[in-house]
């Protein structure tokens, strides 16, 4: 299997997807050890997802992250649709997605998205977005729609949703749980004595009541979060973020490394070993969640499908 090292883009790429971070001096960026490796993308497979992806006019996160696993997911059709533009509201140090003034919502996206899913045949499909804190509902309703029209187009799939937190958006999280996701995912990204300097757009107890109060709305969903490793927090720290989660009843938890995607973005503080991923996914287990992934490479959807149906047999084992 031909693999690939992780390059930082070129400094035009930088100023033109981040002229918001241009005023922040240059972060030296780390080697990577032997273990972030990964598939280079280039297969017919691939090939023919992206042709799907453009031929819709949509947009991923895969592409607009720098996600390290696009070549395995994209081979076997697994793409990750971000809605609601390519634009950012927000412009937190560890994203690679462009910030600024975002465009007006298409209306027709939610019925391309549907149409995509449908072409590649997917099961288990991930929907996330860009943060629209410009929208009275932060992109709500649109979330609901893109969920209606993949129902009617594909019944059979399943539709996980990776949202926003909609901070002081009153009754958006309650227009995405009605629409009746299978998973409701939002991501805590870090702990919370990092969140000044990583996220200082969002708020740690907003984002961790906001999984509560989906499970609250809905006890058959499935609720998951995510964060990053490798940005200066302590073990204790992702310890105590566990026990927050399972306060919160999150079932699915995600640890990656955190990939600094320019010099202008966090510097990545340290690569823990593989080894130690397996610990922290004991750990987890061993505090209650359903299920637990971590690994360096491990991303928000990666595997999405196949963890959908382990959390459904969990679940299934328990009752």
């Amino acid at each position: 299997m031909k693999t690939m090292t992780l390059a930082p883009p070129l400094p035009s790429t930088i100023s033109a997807r981040h002229p918001e971070k241009a005023h922040r001096p240059d972060q030296p960026v780390a080697k990577k050890p032997d273990w972030i490796r990964v598939k280079a993308p280039g297969s017919p497979a691939w090939r023919e997802t992206a042709a799907i992806v453009k031929e819709h006019r949509l947009v991923t996160v895969c592409e607009e992250a720098g996600c390290p696993n696009i070549g395995e997911c994209w081979e076997k059709k697994h793409a990750t649709f971000m809605i609601l533009g390519d634009t950012c509201t927000r412009a937190c140090a560890f994203c690679n997605v462009r910030t600024g003034l975002p465009g007006a919502v298409n209306p027709r996206e939610p019925g391309q998205v549907a149409e995509a899913v449908a072409k590649l045949g997917l099961a288990h499909v991930v929907v996330t977005s860009v943060d629209r804190d410009d929208l009275d509902d932060g992109g709500a309703r649109h979330f609901a729609a893109v969920i209606g029209a993949i129902r009617t187009a594909s019944p059979h799939t399943t539709i996980e949703v990776l949202t926003p937190d909609f901070l002081r958006k009153p009754g958006a999280l309650e227009i995405v749980v009605e629409a009746k996701p299978d998973v409701f995912n939002h991501n805590l990204e870090t702990v919370p004595s990092k969140y000044p300097s990583v996220r200082p757009g969002a708020r740690y107890f907003h984002s961790v009541r906001l999984l509560q109060r989906a499970k609250e709305l809905d006890p058959q969903l499935f609720t998951k979060s995510g964060i990053m490793v490798g940005l200066g927090e302590t073990r204790d720290e992702i310890l105590q973020l566990m026990d927050d989660l399972r306060s919160a009843d999150v079932d699915f938890l995600t640890i990656g490394q955190y990939l600094q995607p320019t010099r202008k973005h966090h510097p990545v503080i340290a690569f823990p070993a593989p080894q130690e991923f397996s610990a922290l996914q004991e750990i987890a287990l061993a505090k209650g969640f359903l299920l637990a992934s971590a690994s360096p490479l491990t991303r928000s959807s990666y595997h999405a499908a196949e963890d959908f149906a382990k959390l459904k047999a969990k679940r299934a084992s328990k009752t």
